[in-house]
């Protein structure tokens, strides 16, 4: 059976990029909401995530909005990876019985796994910034 997929990194990396447009300009959520194709209320969550990692930061009233708190050169995906991933593990693992001898041993494994996997997703994320995702998607196709 089909779970929903968590799409916090994603609704990051798209405000962070939004921001970067204009890094001077705050934006609220309610005008950012359209572009990310979520409600404000759920982008704030995911902004919260974002300011304790002190990657954006915020200023209520008028005039106010979001922010980043960086240059876009000085933040990378793995920093937004992190910001709203936490400690939560990328894979589904579950709880085997411990009356059972592959359950015994399949935790281990999977731990061992997981931890791998985490980082290789993060170096993986990390070799980008925010600058460079926002020249790739203000360039121009390459020529074929």
């Amino acid at each position: 059976m089909s779970r929903p997929t968590n799409t916090q990194f994603a609704v990051a990396a798209h405000v962070l990029l939004l921001l970067a447009e204009d890094p001077r300009r705050p934006r609220s959520s309610e005008e950012m909401a359209p572009s990310v194709q979520a409600s404000p209320v759920y982008l704030r969550r995911v902004l919260g995530h974002l300011r304790r990692a002190g990657l954006v930061v915020s200023r209520p009233g008028a005039g106010g909005g979001w922010q980043l708190a960086r240059a876009a050169a000085d933040v990378t995906l793995g920093d937004a990876w992190r910001a709203v991933q936490g400690d939560d593990p990328v894979l589904g693992l579950h709880g085997p019985a411990e009356a059972c001898p592959v359950g015994r041993e399949v935790g281990a494994l999977f731990v061992g796994l997981q931890d791998r996997v985490s980082r290789a997703i993060e170096a993986e994320l990390d070799r980008t910034t925010l600058a460079q995702a926002a020249a790739r998607l203000t360039a121009p196709p390459a020529a074929a």
